[in-house]
Protein backbone atom coordinates (compact mmCIF):
# COMPACT_ATOMS: atom_id res chain seq x y z
CA UNK A 1 0.00 0.00 0.00
CA UNK A 2 1.30 3.44 -0.79
CA UNK A 3 0.30 6.69 0.47
CA UNK A 4 -3.00 7.38 1.87
CA UNK A 5 -5.52 6.34 -1.23
CA UNK A 6 -3.06 4.79 -3.71
CA UNK A 7 -2.25 1.25 -4.59
CA UNK A 8 0.39 0.10 -5.92
CA UNK A 9 -0.16 -1.36 -9.76
CA UNK A 10 1.65 -3.33 -13.15
CA UNK A 11 1.36 -0.33 -15.41
CA UNK A 12 2.76 1.66 -18.95
CA UNK A 13 2.56 4.40 -20.69
CA UNK A 14 0.48 3.48 -23.72
CA UNK A 15 2.26 3.70 -26.72
CA UNK A 16 5.39 4.04 -24.75
CA UNK A 17 8.07 1.23 -25.21
CA UNK A 18 10.26 0.48 -21.89
CA UNK A 19 7.58 2.58 -19.81
CA UNK A 20 6.86 -0.49 -17.53
CA UNK A 21 6.64 0.25 -13.98
CA UNK A 22 5.19 0.02 -10.25
CA UNK A 23 2.75 2.55 -10.28
CA UNK A 24 0.88 4.39 -7.90
CA UNK A 25 -2.65 4.51 -8.89
CA UNK A 26 -5.99 5.56 -7.20
CA UNK A 27 -8.24 3.05 -5.49
CA UNK A 28 -10.45 1.00 -8.38
CA UNK A 29 -13.43 3.04 -9.16
CA UNK A 30 -17.44 1.97 -7.90
CA UNK A 31 -17.65 2.33 -11.63
CA UNK A 32 -15.24 -0.40 -12.62
CA UNK A 33 -18.14 -2.65 -10.74
CA UNK A 34 -19.49 -3.73 -7.23
CA UNK A 35 -17.60 -6.38 -6.30
CA UNK A 36 -14.56 -5.61 -4.94
CA UNK A 37 -11.39 -8.01 -4.96
CA UNK A 38 -7.90 -8.29 -3.61
CA UNK A 39 -5.56 -9.27 -6.45
CA UNK A 40 -3.95 -12.23 -6.02
CA UNK A 41 -1.94 -12.95 -9.11
CA UNK A 42 -1.62 -11.82 -12.69
CA UNK A 43 -0.50 -14.18 -15.36
CA UNK A 44 1.92 -12.41 -18.16
CA UNK A 45 1.68 -13.93 -22.15
CA UNK A 46 2.72 -11.91 -25.79
CA UNK A 47 0.02 -9.37 -25.48
CA UNK A 48 1.44 -8.14 -22.20
CA UNK A 49 5.20 -7.59 -23.57
CA UNK A 50 3.91 -5.69 -26.61
CA UNK A 51 1.90 -3.58 -24.32
CA UNK A 52 5.22 -2.73 -22.89
CA UNK A 53 7.03 -2.37 -25.99
CA UNK A 54 4.22 0.31 -26.80
CA UNK A 55 3.02 -1.52 -30.12
CA UNK A 56 -0.59 -0.80 -28.56
CA UNK A 57 -2.98 -0.33 -26.03
CA UNK A 58 -4.75 2.37 -24.65
CA UNK A 59 -5.72 3.43 -21.07
CA UNK A 60 -8.61 5.46 -19.45
CA UNK A 61 -10.05 8.45 -21.18
CA UNK A 62 -8.16 11.15 -20.27
CA UNK A 63 -5.64 8.70 -18.36
CA UNK A 64 -1.32 8.41 -18.96
CA UNK A 65 -1.15 5.47 -17.50
CA UNK A 66 -2.36 1.53 -18.18
CA UNK A 67 -2.63 -0.61 -15.64
CA UNK A 68 -1.85 -4.39 -16.96
CA UNK A 69 -2.84 -8.22 -16.19
CA UNK A 70 -5.82 -9.71 -18.07
CA UNK A 71 -5.16 -12.60 -16.43
CA UNK A 72 -6.19 -12.72 -13.29
CA UNK A 73 -7.08 -14.21 -10.19
CA UNK A 74 -8.29 -12.55 -7.31
CA UNK A 75 -10.15 -12.74 -3.71
CA UNK A 76 -13.48 -11.28 -3.12
CA UNK A 77 -13.32 -8.58 -0.23
CA UNK A 78 -16.88 -7.13 -0.67
CA UNK A 79 -19.52 -7.95 -2.79
CA UNK A 80 -23.11 -6.80 -2.46
CA UNK A 81 -26.14 -9.32 -1.45
CA UNK A 82 -27.49 -10.78 -4.71
CA UNK A 83 -24.34 -10.68 -6.45
CA UNK A 84 -23.57 -14.41 -6.32
CA UNK A 85 -20.27 -14.16 -5.09
CA UNK A 86 -19.50 -13.12 -0.91
CA UNK A 87 -16.46 -12.11 1.04
CA UNK A 88 -13.54 -14.83 1.01
CA UNK A 89 -14.34 -16.35 -2.79
CA UNK A 90 -12.00 -17.07 -5.80
CA UNK A 91 -12.61 -14.91 -8.61
CA UNK A 92 -11.47 -14.46 -12.18
CA UNK A 93 -12.20 -11.35 -14.18
CA UNK A 94 -13.50 -11.37 -17.78
CA UNK A 95 -11.04 -9.44 -20.32
CA UNK A 96 -13.61 -7.88 -22.78
CA UNK A 97 -16.85 -5.69 -22.66
CA UNK A 98 -19.41 -5.40 -25.40
CA UNK A 99 -19.09 -1.96 -27.26
CA UNK A 100 -21.75 0.40 -26.73
CA UNK A 101 -23.88 0.44 -29.70
CA UNK A 102 -23.80 -2.75 -28.90
CA UNK A 103 -23.41 -4.58 -32.43
CA UNK A 104 -25.19 -7.21 -33.21
CA UNK A 105 -22.79 -10.32 -32.09
CA UNK A 106 -22.13 -8.40 -28.80
CA UNK A 107 -26.08 -8.07 -28.10
CA UNK A 108 -25.94 -11.83 -28.04
CA UNK A 109 -23.01 -11.97 -25.41
CA UNK A 110 -20.71 -12.79 -28.49
CA UNK A 111 -18.17 -9.89 -27.60
CA UNK A 112 -15.55 -11.81 -29.00
CA UNK A 113 -16.83 -11.51 -32.32
CA UNK A 114 -17.21 -8.02 -31.86
CA UNK A 115 -18.27 -6.40 -35.53
CA UNK A 116 -17.43 -2.76 -35.25
CA UNK A 117 -14.15 -2.78 -33.23
CA UNK A 118 -15.56 -0.39 -30.12
CA UNK A 119 -15.71 -3.20 -27.65
CA UNK A 120 -13.18 -2.72 -24.68
CA UNK A 121 -10.80 -4.30 -22.81
CA UNK A 122 -9.37 -5.33 -19.26
CA UNK A 123 -5.89 -4.37 -19.29
CA UNK A 124 -5.62 -3.71 -23.19
CA UNK A 125 -8.13 -1.02 -24.16
CA UNK A 126 -9.81 1.81 -22.49
CA UNK A 127 -9.89 -0.03 -19.25
CA UNK A 128 -6.97 -0.88 -16.27
CA UNK A 129 -6.45 -4.18 -15.93
CA UNK A 130 -6.56 -7.00 -12.92
CA UNK A 131 -2.51 -5.82 -11.90
CA UNK A 132 -3.17 -3.83 -8.92
CA UNK A 133 -3.34 -4.75 -5.30
CA UNK A 134 -7.04 -4.13 -5.37
CA UNK A 135 -9.77 -4.41 -8.43
CA UNK A 136 -12.89 -3.93 -9.03
CA UNK A 137 -15.70 -5.80 -11.35
CA UNK A 138 -19.17 -6.60 -12.11
CA UNK A 139 -20.67 -9.47 -11.27
CA UNK A 140 -22.02 -10.04 -14.94
CA UNK A 141 -18.01 -10.02 -15.55
CA UNK A 142 -16.78 -12.57 -12.97
CA UNK A 143 -16.35 -15.51 -13.20
CA UNK A 144 -16.32 -17.85 -9.67
CA UNK A 145 -13.02 -20.30 -9.34
CA UNK A 146 -13.75 -23.18 -6.83
CA UNK A 147 -11.18 -22.83 -3.56
CA UNK A 148 -10.23 -26.25 -4.56
CA UNK A 149 -7.70 -25.43 -7.47
CA UNK A 150 -6.31 -22.25 -5.95
CA UNK A 151 -3.76 -20.22 -7.12
CA UNK A 152 -4.41 -22.63 -10.32
CA UNK A 153 -7.15 -20.00 -10.83
CA UNK A 154 -4.71 -17.69 -12.76
CA UNK A 155 -4.81 -20.07 -16.01
CA UNK A 156 -8.50 -19.88 -16.25
CA UNK A 157 -8.59 -16.76 -18.83
CA UNK A 158 -6.05 -18.73 -21.22
CA UNK A 159 -7.43 -21.81 -20.55
CA UNK A 160 -10.57 -20.16 -22.08
CA UNK A 161 -8.86 -18.88 -25.31
CA UNK A 162 -8.76 -23.32 -26.17
CA UNK A 163 -11.91 -23.61 -24.65
CA UNK A 164 -13.02 -21.27 -27.21
CA UNK A 165 -11.04 -22.37 -29.91
CA UNK A 166 -12.54 -25.97 -29.52
CA UNK A 167 -15.88 -24.13 -29.69
CA UNK A 168 -14.86 -22.78 -32.98
CA UNK A 169 -13.34 -25.89 -34.64
CA UNK A 170 -16.46 -27.91 -33.64
CA UNK A 171 -18.68 -25.48 -35.18
CA UNK A 172 -16.54 -25.96 -38.73
CA UNK A 173 -16.03 -29.34 -38.18
CA UNK A 174 -20.16 -29.98 -37.73
CA UNK A 175 -20.32 -28.64 -41.18
CA UNK A 176 -19.37 -32.45 -42.51
CA UNK A 177 -18.99 -35.49 -40.77
CA UNK A 178 -17.06 -34.93 -37.69
CA UNK A 179 -14.73 -37.64 -35.84
CA UNK A 180 -11.72 -36.31 -35.66
CA UNK A 181 -8.74 -38.80 -34.15
CA UNK A 182 -5.29 -37.29 -34.82
CA UNK A 183 -5.14 -33.35 -33.34
CA UNK A 184 -1.70 -31.26 -34.05
CA UNK A 185 -0.62 -28.64 -32.05
CA UNK A 186 2.52 -26.09 -32.93
CA UNK A 187 3.77 -24.52 -30.27
CA UNK A 188 4.65 -25.93 -26.20
CA UNK A 189 3.90 -22.81 -24.78
CA UNK A 190 1.02 -21.90 -22.52
CA UNK A 191 -1.46 -21.79 -25.08
CA UNK A 192 -0.28 -24.93 -26.80
CA UNK A 193 -0.01 -27.02 -23.54
CA UNK A 194 -3.08 -26.10 -22.81
CA UNK A 195 -4.56 -26.96 -25.65
CA UNK A 196 -3.01 -30.55 -25.58
CA UNK A 197 -4.61 -30.65 -22.42
CA UNK A 198 -7.61 -30.14 -23.75
CA UNK A 199 -7.63 -32.26 -26.48
CA UNK A 200 -6.40 -35.27 -24.75
CA UNK A 201 -9.04 -34.61 -22.62
CA UNK A 202 -11.44 -35.24 -25.36
CA UNK A 203 -10.14 -38.48 -26.25
CA UNK A 204 -7.84 -37.66 -29.13
CA UNK A 205 -4.31 -39.07 -30.18
CA UNK A 206 -2.15 -35.67 -29.43
CA UNK A 207 0.95 -34.63 -31.58
CA UNK A 208 2.84 -31.66 -29.87
CA UNK A 209 5.43 -29.69 -32.43
CA UNK A 210 7.95 -27.25 -30.33
CA UNK A 211 11.53 -26.31 -30.74
CA UNK A 212 12.41 -27.13 -27.76
CA UNK A 213 14.90 -30.12 -26.72
CA UNK A 214 15.36 -29.70 -23.27
CA UNK A 215 13.53 -27.89 -20.37
CA UNK A 216 10.17 -28.92 -18.65
CA UNK A 217 8.17 -28.94 -22.23
CA UNK A 218 8.97 -32.35 -23.72
CA UNK A 219 8.02 -34.01 -20.74
CA UNK A 220 4.63 -32.02 -19.76
CA UNK A 221 3.55 -33.02 -23.32
CA UNK A 222 4.65 -37.25 -22.60
CA UNK A 223 2.55 -36.82 -19.18
CA UNK A 224 0.00 -35.74 -21.21
CA UNK A 225 0.19 -39.34 -22.72
CA UNK A 226 1.06 -36.89 -26.29
CA UNK A 227 4.13 -37.23 -28.75
CA UNK A 228 6.43 -34.66 -28.78
CA UNK A 229 8.13 -33.77 -31.41
CA UNK A 230 11.03 -30.78 -32.69
CA UNK A 231 10.26 -31.07 -37.01
CA UNK A 232 6.92 -31.24 -38.51
CA UNK A 233 8.41 -33.70 -40.94
CA UNK A 234 8.52 -36.21 -37.90
CA UNK A 235 4.75 -36.63 -37.88
CA UNK A 236 3.84 -39.80 -39.36
CA UNK A 237 0.01 -39.25 -39.29
CA UNK A 238 -2.59 -36.97 -41.18
CA UNK A 239 -4.00 -34.69 -38.70
CA UNK A 240 -7.48 -34.39 -38.49
CA UNK A 241 -7.37 -30.79 -36.71
CA UNK A 242 -4.12 -28.40 -36.53
CA UNK A 243 -4.08 -25.94 -33.13
CA UNK A 244 -1.27 -23.06 -34.52
CA UNK A 245 -0.08 -21.78 -31.31
CA UNK A 246 3.03 -19.96 -32.67
CA UNK A 247 1.89 -17.48 -35.56
CA UNK A 248 4.92 -18.65 -37.55
CA UNK A 249 4.07 -17.96 -41.22
CA UNK A 250 5.90 -20.54 -42.63
CA UNK A 251 4.68 -23.14 -39.86
CA UNK A 252 1.27 -22.46 -40.46
CA UNK A 253 1.88 -22.63 -44.45
CA UNK A 254 3.18 -26.30 -43.42
CA UNK A 255 0.55 -27.38 -41.55
CA UNK A 256 -1.99 -26.36 -44.05
CA UNK A 257 -0.70 -28.21 -45.81
CA UNK A 258 -0.75 -31.62 -44.08
CA UNK A 259 -5.06 -31.29 -43.64
CA UNK A 260 -7.13 -34.12 -45.00
CA UNK A 261 -10.73 -34.02 -46.56
CA UNK A 262 -12.75 -31.73 -44.28
CA UNK A 263 -9.87 -30.60 -41.80
CA UNK A 264 -9.74 -27.87 -39.77
CA UNK A 265 -6.56 -25.62 -38.78
CA UNK A 266 -7.14 -23.34 -36.08
CA UNK A 267 -4.93 -19.77 -35.74
CA UNK A 268 -4.42 -19.08 -32.02
CA UNK A 269 -0.84 -17.28 -32.11
CA UNK A 270 0.18 -13.98 -33.90
CA UNK A 271 4.01 -13.90 -34.17
CA UNK A 272 6.21 -10.71 -33.97
CA UNK A 273 7.98 -11.57 -36.25
CA UNK A 274 8.30 -10.91 -40.38
CA UNK A 275 5.30 -9.89 -41.92
CA UNK A 276 5.74 -11.69 -44.83
CA UNK A 277 6.92 -14.85 -46.00
CA UNK A 278 7.46 -16.71 -49.68
CA UNK A 279 5.00 -19.40 -49.92
CA UNK A 280 3.44 -20.60 -52.87
CA UNK A 281 0.21 -19.65 -52.15
CA UNK A 282 -1.51 -20.84 -55.40
CA UNK A 283 -0.75 -24.53 -54.76
CA UNK A 284 -1.93 -24.33 -50.92
CA UNK A 285 -5.26 -22.19 -52.34
CA UNK A 286 -5.78 -25.43 -54.98
CA UNK A 287 -5.02 -28.17 -51.81
CA UNK A 288 -7.38 -26.48 -49.57
CA UNK A 289 -10.62 -25.97 -52.13
CA UNK A 290 -10.43 -29.46 -53.32
CA UNK A 291 -10.21 -30.94 -49.76
CA UNK A 292 -12.80 -28.80 -48.20
CA UNK A 293 -10.34 -28.45 -45.47
CA UNK A 294 -10.71 -24.78 -43.30
CA UNK A 295 -8.88 -22.39 -41.55
CA UNK A 296 -10.13 -20.31 -38.86
CA UNK A 297 -9.05 -17.55 -36.60
CA UNK A 298 -9.99 -17.50 -33.17
CA UNK A 299 -9.26 -14.85 -30.18
CA UNK A 300 -10.68 -13.79 -27.26
CA UNK A 301 -13.61 -16.06 -25.42
CA UNK A 302 -17.23 -15.33 -24.22
CA UNK A 303 -18.49 -15.60 -21.37
CA UNK A 304 -19.34 -19.40 -21.51
CA UNK A 305 -15.53 -20.01 -22.35
CA UNK A 306 -14.42 -18.85 -18.87
CA UNK A 307 -16.82 -21.70 -17.22
CA UNK A 308 -15.87 -24.51 -19.71
CA UNK A 309 -12.12 -23.23 -18.62
CA UNK A 310 -12.74 -23.74 -15.25
CA UNK A 311 -14.40 -27.05 -16.02
CA UNK A 312 -11.00 -28.12 -17.91
CA UNK A 313 -8.77 -27.34 -15.09
CA UNK A 314 -11.32 -29.21 -12.50
CA UNK A 315 -10.55 -31.98 -14.92
CA UNK A 316 -6.72 -31.97 -14.96
CA UNK A 317 -4.35 -33.53 -12.52
CA UNK A 318 -3.30 -30.67 -10.65
CA UNK A 319 0.44 -31.25 -10.11
CA UNK A 320 0.97 -31.18 -14.08
CA UNK A 321 -1.04 -27.80 -14.17
CA UNK A 322 1.23 -26.41 -11.38
CA UNK A 323 4.27 -27.45 -13.83
CA UNK A 324 2.76 -24.81 -15.91
CA UNK A 325 3.60 -21.90 -13.43
CA UNK A 326 7.31 -21.81 -13.93
CA UNK A 327 7.89 -18.54 -12.29
CA UNK A 328 6.23 -16.19 -9.87
CA UNK A 329 7.69 -12.77 -9.50
CA UNK A 330 7.15 -10.08 -6.49
CA UNK A 331 4.41 -6.86 -7.78
CA UNK A 332 7.57 -5.01 -6.18
CA UNK A 333 9.49 -6.32 -9.38
CA UNK A 334 7.06 -6.79 -12.21
CA UNK A 335 8.84 -5.91 -14.70
CA UNK A 336 11.06 -8.73 -15.05
CA UNK A 337 8.36 -11.37 -15.59
CA UNK A 338 9.25 -9.51 -19.13
CA UNK A 339 12.20 -11.00 -19.61
CA UNK A 340 11.87 -14.51 -20.54
CA UNK A 341 14.14 -16.82 -18.65
CA UNK A 342 15.20 -20.76 -19.96
CA UNK A 343 12.51 -22.89 -18.84
CA UNK A 344 9.95 -20.52 -18.67
CA UNK A 345 6.72 -21.54 -19.84
CA UNK A 346 3.72 -19.29 -17.81
CA UNK A 347 5.00 -15.95 -15.50
CA UNK A 348 3.04 -14.95 -12.97
CA UNK A 349 2.86 -11.74 -10.70
CA UNK A 350 2.34 -12.10 -7.19
CA UNK A 351 0.23 -9.26 -6.46
CA UNK A 352 0.63 -9.46 -2.76
CA UNK A 353 4.51 -9.01 -2.88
Amino acid sequence: MGQSGLMRAMTVVPGKADSASVGEVPEPPESDGSVLVEGLLAGICGTDIELCSGLFGTGRPGADRLVIGHESLGRVLEAPTGSGFATGDLIVGIVRRPDPVPCPACARGEWDFCRNGRYTERGIKEMDGYGAERWRVDPYYAVPVPQQLGQLGVLVEPASILTKAWDQIEHVGARSWYGPEHVLITGAGPIGLLAALIATQRGHTVHVLDLATDGPKPQLVRDLGAEYLNDVSDLTVTPDVVVEATGAGQLVFDCAKLLPPAGVMCLTGISPGPASIDVQLDALTRQLVVRNAALVGTVNAAKRHYADAVEVLLAADPAWLERLITRSVPLSNWPAALVKEPGDIKVVVDLQR
